[in-house]
């Protein structure tokens, strides 16, 4: 059961990967097909915002990734307790200002994810 927590995290590390990627590569090519309801025209003025926004979704990557690799059950439980709150915490405010759509694609699994952390690791 651990595995399976444990491969939920990496998939949703795989997934601030791609956000990541978008923000800060991608935000006037793949960003306009990905977000449409915002203003095309205003796509090449927002780029360093949206690269900024990549750089924390990293972030959220980076520190579940790390849990996967902490030897310790209970630093590794604790590291991706944290990180996937901060995940849920971003996708329900940005599913409540943003897009309604990012509370199933961005929140939702990371709920999923703590819950099978808290109950398998």
């Amino acid at each position: 059961m651990k595995l399976i927590a444990q491969i939920i995290i990496a998939l949703i590390a795989v997934e601030h990967i791609y956000i990541l990627w978008i923000e800060m590569f991608a935000w006037t090519t793949k960003g306009k097909a990905t977000f449409k309801s915002f203003p095309e025209h205003l796509f090449e003025p927002t780029k360093a915002l949206a690269a900024n926004q990549g750089l924390y979704n990293g972030f959220l990557s980076a520190g579940l990734i790390w849990s996967l690799f902490i030897s310790d059950p209970t630093w590794a439980k604790n590291v991706a307790t944290f990180f996937l709150g901060c995940v849920v915490v971003a996708g329900l405010y940005g599913g409540l200002t943003a897009n309604k759509g990012i509370l199933v694609k961005q929140m939702l699994p990371a709920v999923l994810a703590l819950i099978a952390v808290l109950v398998w690791m």
